[in-house]
């Protein structure tokens, strides 16, 4: 029973540091559309491979306006529940007719020719923010 009661405990604590009142106030991003993208680079690419694909994916909001928010990072997990995947890119649109516009387009088509050979696995999830 105790070990059910701990992390509930840190949560309280941590939450009540952090100012939380228990009210979710809705932020500036209510409404975009968030495209979050997890690859598993394939057994021997290699890190300058990685980096390639990483730099060619940043520079993808340079040449797709309908992006107006890019961020990405590598898996830091204390538990190991990552299955596998390393990177993690999160790409914000104005709304779904963003990420429409941006699946087709040619920068966004030649940059997944680079990453298709590289990559073991991918998952994607799409959502509206609230």
């Amino acid at each position: 029973m105790k070990a059910r009661l701990f992390p509930a405990l840190v949560l309280s604590v941590f939450l009540a540091i952090a100012g939380f009142s228990g009210k979710v106030q809705a932020d500036d991003h209510e409404g975009h559309f968030r495209h979050v993208v997890c690859f598993a680079f394939k057994e021997g690419t290699s890190d300058a491979e990685v980096e390639k694909i990483v730099e060619a994916f940043g520079e993808l909001p340079s040449k797709i306006d309908t992006i107006i928010d890019y961020e990405w990072g590598t898996s830091e997990n204390i538990e190991p529940l990552n299955d596998g995947f390393t990177h993690c890119f999160l790409v914000t649109f104005e709304d779904r007719k963003g990420l429409e516009a941006y699946l087709p387009h040619e920068d966004h088509l030649a940059f997944v020719n680079l990453l298709k050979p590289k990559l073991e696995k991918v998952f994607v999830f799409d959502y509206t923010v609230q």
